[in-house]
């Protein structure tokens, strides 16, 4: 029987779906496999036709709610499962990605002996690599000089939202690290977490489109008020080593650093 205490926060796992259902069962057989189940599961499904549906509707030993209905991408779908969800704080999870058994635990246990910050960055894998916080400046590495990544090893207080708006429909790539960016350099307060909360899949676009996330991650920096003539140099640096068959390939390992 699922047992949750009521008495510490309850955690939202948000996933953004579509057409995914040979991707989901590692996910889900994570979310069975935690040790703390006080979590809930949102899923804004975008009209899948693959047998999703009939996949998120067989979970039944895990608290899952979900919608399927047409989006306007990631972001959209992802502003739609907050809006569903009841947790005090959130947690994403793309649909290859997987967490460790004690993450739950982990993320509940650290939010409440630091007294309920509002960003728990932590650490995660990416095949065999282990990712953390870059230890640089943001005009150089953006929202990674603050989290290891968006999905997967970072709880969110939901709250912030309310100060700092939805993930923005304007990015298709990098509205994560838009909000992130907007929420580190505002007033929300962060707690640096050393464990491995789980692993993060390989074929997210922000690991394959490295022009676009290169882009989108120039707009965001000039949005968050970084200097335009550093931005631009350092965009052209990026499109000149992604034009290589090499550099794109290492692109997918950087890009979740």
């Amino acid at each position: 029987m699922m047992q949750i205490n009521q008495k510490l926060p309850l955690i939202s796992i948000i996933s953004a779906t579509y057409n995914c259902v040979n991707k989901l069962p590692k996910l889900i057989d994570s979310l069975r496999c935690q040790t703390d189940r006080n979590f809930e599961w949102i899923v804004s499904d975008g009209a899948s036709s693959d047998g999703t549906l009939d996949l998120l509707k067989a979970v039944n030993d895990i608290k899952i709610v979900f919608i399927s209905e047409k989006d306007f991408g990631i972001y959209d779908a992802l502003n739609k499962a907050l809006a569903l969800s009841s947790g005090e704080y959130y947690l994403v999870a793309g649909a290859d990605d997987c967490f460790a058994v004690d993450a739950i635990s982990n993320f509940r246990g650290a939010i409440v002996k630091h007294s309920f910050p509002d960003i728990l960055p932590a650490r995660v894998l990416f095949g065999p690599y282990t990712f953390k916080i870059k230890q640089g400046p943001c005009w150089l590495y953006g929202e990674k000089s603050f989290i290891a990544n968006h999905s997967v090893a970072t709880a969110f207080k939901k709250e912030l939202h309310d100060r700092y708006g939805l993930y923005s429909k304007n990015f298709s790539i990098a509205a994560d690290s838009l909000f992130v960016i907007q929420a580190c350099k505002g007033q929300a307060t962060r707690c640096n977490l050393d464990f491995i909360a789980g692993e993060i899949g390989t074929d997210g676009v922000s690991a394959t489109d490295w022009a676009g996330s290169a882009t989108e991650l120039f707009r965001v920096q000039l949005i968050t008020g970084e200097s335009v003539i550093t931005q631009t140099l350092l965009l052209v640096v990026r499109i000149i080593k992604g034009a290589s068959p090499f550099a794109r390939a290492a692109h997918k390992v950087l890009s979740r650093t």
